[in-house]
């Protein structure tokens, strides 16, 4: 394992890198990826919606399935698929997680699946998983880790799960003024609220830990969210938290799983191409500003103001989110289908893609460079030869 001047990350008795890398969907982190980062002894994390785009015979079979039972079969087919991939390219190292986004009508079913599927970790955001330690129930040796912006929401998931007789295993407290896709807070006007501030919620959690008695539980807490830098990861590890969690940085690395073109869009993006918007699950998200985004958010008012309510508007047949606002005509959020967005930005088509993405500069700038010298920069404060930059 590398070696570096910090704790190792404790999960289940497990020691790890303090490196977690982000759940980033669709197919944007699936085994390449996730397989990669667990092999050198880190957290790994497979993004679980609709990753049929990465087999060719489930797309196939697509086609001629219209119900979504069948279609939702399908897709635990491929998580399946992918989470033994990755626990194969992880040796036996590190830790593979799979994210499921509370969001997500069916995130029971594929919290299941990931379980039976032989996953470490079940990574959950995106909502309250106030029910995660029932659906888990039969896997008891499967790390929980809750994904929460706040010290408040952090207590109401412990104080929930505690009459469960259940402890995470983890929190990533992921700061919504910097995450990339789906944010932690309810509108626009709240993703920069100093509330969400890293140092703040960390004081504020151990104080929490403190009053319900959980300082010997020793759950780790990893911060998610415009880490960019060996300083950064420092500062953080020195001061409460006992990992770091990254998105972006990863989904643009050598071993993501995204077409070349998804990760050109995502280095070469420019502060002023990237922009905050609602999305159609009802939440806030962060991406690149590019053709296709650009055309939606000028005519959104409109789009808006022509919601209504109607199944047929889901044209995937997929029913993919519990609250949807294109199908569901709710006339303050998104009004588009977010499943064929962000299929297309994986397969990189630029035009018609959306393209998730952090606010913060990256370590490597623009450079495509491996997993292995991303950890090593994070950890160690050594930048791979040739590259000089450092991140704004």
């Amino acid at each position: 394992m590398l070696q570096h001047a910090f704790k190792p990350l404790l999960i289940k008795g497990k020691a790890l890198l303090p490196v977690v890398q982000g759940g980033m969907g669709v197919g944007i982190s699936a085994h390449k990826l996730a397989g990669a980062v667990a092999q050198q002894g880190a957290v790994g994390t497979i993004a679980s919606v609709d990753l049929r785009h990465h087999h060719a015979d489930l797309m196939e079979q697509s086609k001629t399935i219209k119900d979504q039972a069948g279609l939702d079969a399908l897709n635990y087919e491929a998580l399946t698929r992918e989470v033994h991939l990755a626990k194969t390219a992880a040796g036996g190292n590190g830790l593979i997680a799979v994210n499921v986004m509370k969001a997500v009508s069916a995130n029971t079913d594929y919290v299941r699946c990931a379980c039976e599927a032989g996953t470490d970790a079940i990574v959950m955001g995106a909502g309250l998983p106030l029910d995660l330690p029932d659906v888990t129930a039969d896997h008891p040796d499967v790390a929980l880790v809750p994904i929460l912006s706040d010290s408040r929401g952090i207590g109401v998931v412990l104080k929930k799960w505690l009459k469960k007789n259940r402890l995470p295993d983890a929190i990533v407290i992921e700061h919504p003024g910097h995450a990339g896709g789906h944010l932690g807070a309810t509108r626009l006007d709240d993703v920069h609220n100093e509330k969400f501030g890293f140092d703040r919620v960390l004081t504020e959690t151990l104080q929490l830990f403190k009053e319900l008695q959980l300082e010997s539980q020793r759950i780790p807490l990893i911060v998610a969210g415009g880490i960019n830098s060996h300083e950064k990861v420092r500062h953080y590890l020195q001061n409460g938290a006992s990992g770091v969690q990254l998105g972006t940085a990863f989904a643009v690395s050598a071993e993501g799983d995204a077409h070349p073109n998804f990760k050109d869009v995502l280095a070469n993006a420019r502060d002023e191409d990237i922009v905050e918007f609602m999305s159609v699950a009802g939440l806030p998200a962060r991406a690149v500003l590019t053709p296709w985004l650009k055309n939606y958010i000028n005519r959104e008012a409109r789009l808006q103001s022509n919601a209504k309510a109607d199944p047929a508007r889901c044209t995937q047949g997929l029913n993919c989110l519990s609250v949807c606002g294109l199908r569901d005509g709710l006339a303050k959020v998104g009004q588009f289908c977010i499943d064929l967005k962000l299929a297309a930005a994986m397969r990189g088509e630029v035009n018609r893609g959306l393209f998730f993405r952090g606010a913060d500069s990256l370590p490597f700038g623009n450079a495509i460079r491996p997993v292995r010298e991303l950890i090593d920069y994070l950890l160690t404060g050594q930048r791979p030869a040739g590259l000089t930059t450092n991140p704004a």
